[in-house]
């Protein structure tokens, strides 16, 4: 399925410029270009977008948005494949011939719990489960410095169906809640644990 630059180069040995060969296919769609270096097969239509999103940039996790509309969390669907990383400067965002792919930091102390391993046409990827993809996206939000105003974003801005998120793991959150040091985190453990023990 992905075919990277030296792999590429290296079948085409041949040709008196491997370069100008792989700038052809390119242009002829026998090849997509992901990124520099990195490749798809034009051949193949049953890509995983799911799992470019875990190859083109890492290591990485896909959460946010796009993990809260897969779930039914949140009634818009999303295009864009949002994912989390660790350890990088910034955020980072890649246009595709495949579609758009946004990669959001995260502390490292969070990044590694609260995700699943599943597969997309036969392709594997990692996924944070409803409750890390809601604590990332909320870590992401600057300005909730009250319970009111998490209210305010999740049923308000973000439009949840309150049900299902009183229906989370609110273990899970308790674990999660602190390993993003962040107070709008910490608010969303105790409504989680109020809302949930009231449900």
């Amino acid at each position: 399925m992905f075919i990277d630059h030296m792999t590429l180069a290296d079948s085409l040995r041949d040709y008196a410029s491997p370069r100008a060969k792989i700038t052809r296919m390119i242009r002829s769609g026998e090849v997509i270009q992901l990124r520099r270096g990195l490749f798809l097969d034009g051949k193949e239509k049953d890509y995983s977008i799911r799992s470019i999103a875990s190859v083109l940039y890492g290591p990485s996790y896909i959460s946010f948005e796009y993990a809260l509309s897969a779930y039914g969390m949140i009634p818009e669907r999303t295009n864009a494949v949002t994912s989390a990383i660790y350890g990088k400067n910034k955020d980072k965002k890649f246009h595709t011939p495949v579609g758009d792919f946004y990669y959001r930091c995260l502390p490292a102390a969070a990044f590694p719990y609260g995700v699943a391993r599943e597969t997309e046409n036969g392709r594997s990827y990692l996924i944070a489960l409803p409750e890390k993809a809601l604590c990332d996206s909320i870590y992401k939000v600057n300005g909730v410095g009250s319970p009111e105003l998490l209210e305010s974003l999740l049923f308000d801005q973000w439009r949840m169906d309150e049900g299902r998120v009183t229906k989370l793991n609110r273990k899970l959150i308790r674990f999660l809640a602190p390993l993003y040091r962040r107070k709008s985190l910490l608010f969303f453990a105790e409504w989680v644990e109020k809302e949930v023990g009231r449900a």
